[in-house]
């Protein structure tokens, strides 16, 4: 999907996270969006956005983790991205940008221990997840994003939200670093009832 250039860093993140949609989706011929993103509510540690693709509106929300274990400056910001596109039929579409190339099953490289006392390289499976209180949901990388694996548990993630206080990624590099991202949930629920307010139908 081809964006309008913006100078915001919010703007220049959700192009990318539009284009990843349509990518995975992969339900429409490209378009494009219209309209450069507008900040219209903040609600705890969750932001609003709209924008406009062609005469069809959107509705984003936004957020940036309270932490990343271990904190690496190198890394590009992470977000947590909530998309509501009407027109297109997308209710409540989760995704998470990492900042960094997710590794898939099979290319995340552990340090082990052999016989003869030597470090070597093993190859482990590691599957990347995201936690709200004592529910566990298994993510699927795509580049530096992460989407929830069975789609039709988005609607589950979204509840678990509304009740949490807290949201944890864990995913790994394909470099072979693993990272933990905790996010505050606190205002999602006014931030995401906004959105569907704004967004509504499809």
């Amino acid at each position: 999907m081809k964006l309008a250039a913006s100078l915001l860093a919010c703007a220049v993140f959700i192009a990318g996270a539009v284009d990843a949609s349509a990518a995975r989706r992969d339900k429409e011929k490209t378009k494009e969006v219209s309209s450069k993103p507008a900040l219209v509510g903040a609600y705890g540690d969750w932001k609003v956005y709209h924008t406009s693709s062609g005469k069809s509106k959107i509705c984003y929300l936004l957020s940036e983790p309270k932490s990343r274990e271990p904190d690496d400056p190198k890394l590009a910001k992470a977000y947590a991205f909530i998309s509501e596109r009407p027109a297109e039929h997308v209710r409540n579409e989760i995704s998470f940008v990492m900042g960094f190339d997710v590794a898939v099953s099979g290319e995340v490289k552990e340090k082990k221990h052999e016989k003869r006392g030597k470090k070597g390289e093993a190859q482990a499976a590691f599957v990347p997840t995201v936690t709200i209180g004592d529910a566990t949901f298994d993510l699927a990388p795509k580049g530096s994003d992460l989407w929830i694996k069975n789609p039709a548990e988005e609607g589950k993630v979204i509840d678990e939200m509304r009740k949490g206080s807290d949201l944890v990624i864990k995913a790994a590099a394909r470099k072979g670093h693993r990272t933990t991202d905790t996010y505050s949930l606190s205002g999602f629920s006014q931030a995401i009832d906004k959105a569907l307010k704004d967004c509504p139908g499809g």
